[in-house]
């Protein structure tokens, strides 16, 4: 779908970018011969398999031979990725780094913020992003093109919405292991075996993933249908609901987002 452009990944061993590499691959989306990829060590660490990637210690390098550009470093490290890459697409997976701020690190107005996970390496990541004005209609779909490829993206409209996301889907497993932690320790107070337990918490995870995400219906829905059906699930639902769980459950995400926005430091 590239075509043979040259795209770039600038932290492309680390965790998310390595991912996100692995699924451009995989999928036939990038081909090696397409792909630089800089780190610290301009190694070929983990990507052995494909000796046509081109690794480099140097990111203006990288930028200077690529006509796409993803930054994916952690967001401590932003200052590290400062480029010169005027009229380069450039992308960046980085959590709480400004559109504005990608401009001025970039030298580039053609700049996407975006959010993915290591789930991409699965090609099971959301990966919502939100663009510059200055993006024309090829450079969007290259860049729903892309984000494809580490499964399901949708364009959103309003940045802020990036920092939600980030949030939410950003970090997996996350929260969802989270509560499989939590089911865990209610059947080990029970007296399960914690093998036992963790195997039955990750197969229930995995199964309702699987049923949710194949299904028409709303997770509300989902929901609705179990109180209704008035069994044992039912019971547990409706004391979730007496208890204000979704409640709780958004003042964490609250604090996540409040920290998306502060961790890469003011803009």
């Amino acid at each position: 779908m590239t075509g043979e452009i040259k795209v770039g990944i600038i932290g492309g061993t680390g965790q998310l970018g390595s991912a996100i590499a692995t699924a451009w691959l995989e999928s036939g989306c990038v081909k090696p011969r397409q792909l630089w990829i800089s780190n610290r060590s301009g190694t070929a660490a983990g990507f052995e398999s494909w000796p046509e990637i081109t690794f480099t210690a140097s990111n203006q390098l990288l930028a200077d031979a690529c006509d796409v550009i993803l930054l994916s470093v952690p967001p401590a490290l932003v200052e590290t990725v400062s480029i010169s890459a005027p009229g380069k697409l450039v992308l960046s997976v980085m959590a709480g780094v400004s559109r504005e701020r990608l401009k001025t690190l970039t030298g580039s107005e053609k700049v996407v913020r975006a959010m993915s996970s290591p789930a991409a390496g699965k090609q099971l990541a959301y990966s919502p992003w939100c663009a510059a004005s200055s993006l024309s209609q090829e450079d969007r779909d290259l860049v729903q093109s892309l984000l494809s490829a580490c499964g399901p993206s949708d364009e959103v409209q309003d940045e802020q919405q990036i920092e939600v996301f980030t949030a939410i889907t950003g970090p997996v497993p996350g929260f969802a292991a989270f509560f499989a932690d939590c089911i865990v320790d209610y059947a080990r107070s029970n007296g399960v075996d914690r093998h036992i337990a963790e195997r039955a918490a990750k197969q229930l995870i995995l199964s309702a993933g699987q049923i949710i995400a194949g299904d028409t219906r709303s997770p509300a829905e989902h929901v609705q249908e179990m109180i209704d059906y008035a069994g044992t699930t039912a019971a547990g639902l409706v004391k979730l609901k007496e208890l204000g769980v979704s409640d709780l459950i958004s003042e964490g995400l609250d604090a996540s987002t409040e920290r998306v926005r502060t961790i890469a430091g003011k803009d």
